[in-house]
């Protein structure tokens, strides 16, 4: 399960949202693999996205973002209409190791 965002958090990724533009549209189908995999794969290349869900019924809608929440270990930062934000940590990035030291030329 994501953690929980703190209000300060969560208002810091609101004002970041802003600007973006749905990249996933949750359609009649609802939350199917297809869509799970899109939403996977803009949560490795940013860690906040936008997506547009188009259920009609509010209560519909909200069940949605759960099952999506609940399938990719997100937490929903925002949920205006049909629009939804979400967010996910990245994982920790392995540091690079450093190259194998050598002597310089000329040193034996």
């Amino acid at each position: 399960m994501a953690r929980e965002l703190t209000p300060a958090e969560r208002q810091a990724l609101r004002g970041r949202a802003h600007r973006l533009h749905p990249v996933v549209r949750v359609g009649s189908a609802g939350v199917t693999r297809a869509v799970v995999a899109e939403v996977e794969c803009a949560l490795r290349a940013q860690p906040l996205v936008k997506i547009s869900v188009s259920a009609a019924d509010r209560v519909r809608r909200q069940a949605l973002v759960d099952e999506l929440c609940a399938a990719i270990d997100a937490a929903p930062v925002q949920q205006i209409g049909k629009i939804l934000v979400l967010y996910r940590d990245r994982p920790a990035e392995h540091a690079p190791e450093p190259p194998p030291r050598t002597a310089p030329p000329g040193a034996r």
